[in-house]
């Protein structure tokens, strides 16, 4: 059924998820317009006032142009960026070109030209997001952004709707949490992981392990898995893989300081009683986060020096894995970690041998 709206409007924070969106908009408009040379597709991406003054111009030609011959068209004016709040986005020139925008939006006739705008990402402080919410059919990609992780969680959701799957417990967390927030990325990997299962049944959390590469994060590093195991000789092997394929010890190092400052956070809360391990994991980070939370003060982004900035599931997990190091032996990591980085910097040609040094005084007491 064709829109009552005089245009159509998908803004969003992500642009895969935006982008996504406007071309199922623009297959369905497109569907209704048979002649190719009546549907145009204007790029709005520009780095300056002078591309968007351009790109504007370039959108203002194409709506005022009649179809060759005849009938209905069909504009997409495609990756428009200046409505974000950018320097390019907040320039005064630039809100005059988007009020120029809005006028030639107002005088639209939607049965000579259907016009789809696909934003991304947008301020929807601003004047012109509010106005297209109100007289545009008008779609915001994956939710209003005040919840991330349940975002990412829907597009993965989503897609594997789409392709037939379904994900088994814990196994879209450890998605989320090997992979970070490219929607991109979790789309792929979500396919690939639909395709490697067996018909009919669900996507592990052991497929997601061993399929997924860990691209979040320095945590994910096999040689501080190894290493916060307790295993030695798993630490000491998976150290020769990381060297043999040219690898660097920094981040290396960077991996265990992460992982040992969440362990140090989460040891203290265990010994004070706030949490405790259960068989899922962590249990009590939401009252430790009232008791502790405003302690991190100015503290807003995730961080390992922030416990509750980590996803409690990871942070679950990493507590759970195997058994967790008594206070004391979390501080001498730290320690031991800052006499490795400084070996590295005296030694650049010995790293390998360093981390190996490292690894035996931690974990061969």
């Amino acid at each position: 059924m064709a829109s009552a709206k005089k245009f159509t409007f998908v803004g969003g924070s992500d642009d895969f998820l935006v982008g996504r969106l406007g071309k199922e908009r623009f297959d369905a408009l497109a569907a209704e317009v048979t002649d190719d040379y009546a549907r145009e597709i204007i790029s709005g991406f520009s780095g300056n006032v002078g591309e968007v003054e351009a790109a504007v111009n370039r959108f203002r030609e194409s709506v005022q142009t009649v179809s060759m011959f005849g009938g209905k068209r069909i504009v997409w004016f495609k990756d428009v960026n200046f409505l974000a709040d950018t320097v390019t986005g907040r320039a005064e020139s630039t809100l005059k070109l988007v009020a120029d925008l809005q006028q030639l939006l107002e005088a639209l006739n939607p049965d000579e030209t259907a016009v789809l705008i696909t934003a991304a990402p947008i301020d929807k402080r601003r004047s012109f997001p509010k106005w297209c919410e109100k007289n545009a059919d008008y779609a915001l990609a994956g939710g209003d952004g005040d919840n991330a992780a349940e975002a990412l969680a829907g597009v993965v959701l989503a897609e594997a709707r789409d392709l037939g799957v379904k994900f088994a417990p814990g196994a879209i967390e450890l998605l989320l949490a090997k992979v970070g927030a490219n929607t991109r990325l979790l789309v792929e990997e979500t396919r690939k992981l639909a395709t490697h299962a067996t018909e009919g049944a669900a996507i592990e959390e052991a497929d997601v392990a061993d399929l997924t590469a860990n691209t979040a994060e320095g945590d994910f590093f096999e040689a501080a898995e190894a290493f916060f195991s307790g295993d030695l000789t798993w630490t000491l092997a998976a150290l020769r893989r990381h060297f043999f394929t040219g690898g660097d010890a920094r981040p290396v190092i960077s991996a265990l300081q992460n992982r040992n400052r969440i362990l140090l956070q989460v040891r203290a809360l265990l010994d004070s009683g706030d949490c405790r391990l259960g068989p899922r994991g962590l249990d009590g980070m939401p009252k430790a986060q009232a008791s502790h939370g405003a302690k991190f003060v100015g503290a807003t982004e995730k961080s390992s020096y922030h416990l509750f900035s980590q996803n409690a599931w990871y942070v679950g997990k990493l507590a759970g894995g195997a058994k967790l190091p008594t206070l004391r032996r979390l501080i001498d990591n730290q320690q031991d970690f800052l006499v490795a980085f400084e070996a590295i910097v005296q030694r650049p040609h010995e790293q390998e041998e360093v981390l190996r040094e490292l690894a035996v005084r931690c974990l061969a007491a």
